[in-house]
């Protein structure tokens, strides 16, 4: 999962997409890049880090020109190794090219495969620089029927920025599985995963991409370029709704906050219980915690603090400590959950490690019962379009019974909404990608199909 943003026509342009790729920061912690254009030259600044760790005064004002293009990353597809940062440039025949790309292409093995034998030299392990040289090979007449013949051999999920020269092309795939919104600031315009980008700069939300819309940004004028295969069912990622994106953001019209507390509404419904208590696993977790104690009635209260300033650290836990790395980053409030029934909500359950974790620190203050709610079905299977999720034998709700979870975490019960329920309470930007709870893929596997991919799901490299 990543965070992209193209900036075009605002003056210090890669200023601006630093404070935007501050924003969505959430989205990727491992690298940062910003490649800016001056109508000139083309200039660009990567590392790996956080954009406070890769950026400061002195790159930033090396980067000028009144367009740029910006990402941050966590890898999925490629390892994290200087080769793979974001944004990939080339030198084009029409002008200086900056792509980001945010998502999973599902034929991107295939695709490499053949671009190799045509010649082309492959320089990293992203699957997004494949690309690049389909839009390099494209036999169509101008970038923009080149960029456009590209994207349509481009399979899975992808948002896309690019700047070829002065100009910003931005794209989704034709089923919309990750977010891109359009803003206006003065004569300029932004593109970005999240609205809460736009927030930072104060440039006004003009609206979201549809899926498989192709725009051109040049001059102060956005272009609407045709649509790739617009017949294909839309399914955006419900996991960005659940859990991935910024509580304060609106992607695909629906506010990430008053979705998530519809689903802790729905919840509080569906899995009841008698108790003192709610509290959040926080941050992720904070709307649908209050969203279950709305409608139960039961306090909301702040059983658990999480240390936001959690890093890299040299000291290695002991094998038996298992709970290093959740009392690294959550810490309970005794005076809240000393001898109370508390119900711990939480957004998803993948691996149930940290969950297990957090049960027997609750067990230690004093907790009465604990209670686990869960603001989304179980994850059953992995992700190929971009969310970072395990293999599908590491998923703790791929094969065991609820009673079997309930006793890996030590809760006194578990309940988790229904595929139903979560769907129902963001029905208005529906129907969604519910792959990683249903194991239904509305975009075809086709590196796995053709034996390139293991059906287990991708493996971080």
């Amino acid at each position: 999962m990543c965070g992209i943003v193209g900036i075009s026509g605002i003056e210090n342009a890669a200023e601006q997409a630093y404070l935007a790729m501050y924003a969505l920061q959430h989205r990727g912690q491992e690298a940062a890049g910003i490649v800016a254009f001056d109508g000139t030259t083309s200039r660009s600044h990567k590392g790996r880090g956080l954009v406070s760790e890769v950026f400061n005064a002195e790159t930033l004002s090396n980067l000028r020109g009144n367009v740029a293009v910006g990402h941050v990353r966590y890898s999925t597809a490629g390892g994290n190794d200087l080769a793979n940062v974001q944004p990939l440039t080339a030198r084009f025949s029409r002008g200086d090219l900056a792509l980001a790309h945010n998502g999973n292409l599902t034929n991107h093995l295939d695709l490499r495969a053949r671009l190799v034998e045509d010649g082309a030299i492959i320089r990293s392990s992203a699957d997004s620089e494949a690309l690049v040289h389909l839009i390099a090979k494209s036999r169509h007449y101008g970038v923009d029927a080149q960029v456009d013949d590209a994207l349509s051999h481009l399979e899975g999920a992808f948002s896309v920025v690019m700047s070829v020269g002065s100009t910003v092309y931005a794209a989704c795939d034709p089923r919309g599985f990750r977010p891109l919104v359009l803003g206006r600031k003065g004569a300029g315009h932004v593109v970005a995963s999240e609205t809460c980008a736009l927030d930072i700069l104060g440039a006004e939300r003009v609206r979201y991409l549809e899926p498989g819309e192709v725009l051109r940004i040049q001059d102060g004028r956005v272009e609407r370029l045709r649509s790739l295969r617009p017949a294909q069912p839309h399914a955006p990622c419900i996991f960005e709704l659940v859990y991935f994106a910024r509580p304060d953001s609106h992607i695909w019209g629906v506010s990430v906050d008053r979705a998530r507390r519809a689903f802790g509404r729905r919840l509080a419904r569906e899995h009841p219980v008698d108790a003192d208590a709610v509290i959040a696993v926080p941050d992720s977790a904070n709307s649908a915690a209050l969203g279950y104690s709305e409608e139960s009635g039961i306090p909301f209260e702040l059983g658990l603090l999480r240390n936001h300033y959690v890093g890299r650290t040299f000291i290695q836990p002991q094998q038996q400590d298992r709970d290093f790395g959740a009392r690294m980053k959550y810490n309970p409030v005794q005076e809240v959950v000393d001898g109370k029934r508390v119900v711990i909500v939480d957004d998803s359950l993948v691996r149930g490690t940290t969950s297990r974790s957090l049960v027997r620190m609750l067990r230690a203050v004093g907790a009465a019962e604990v209670h686990f709610r869960i603001g989304s079905p179980p994850v059953r299977w992995p992700c190929f379009y971009g969310i970072d999720m395990p293999t599908r034998r590491e998923l703790i709700g791929a094969d065991l019974e609820i009673s079997e979870i309930e006793a890996k975490l030590g809760v006194d019960s578990l309940g988790y909404l229904s595929l139903e329920g979560m769907t129902e309470a963001v029905a208005e930007a529906g129907p969604y990608c519910t792959a990683c709870f249903s194991g239904e893929y509305p975009a075809p596997l086709v590196d796995v199909e053709k034996g390139l991919a293991s059906p287990e799901g991708p493996r971080r490299c």
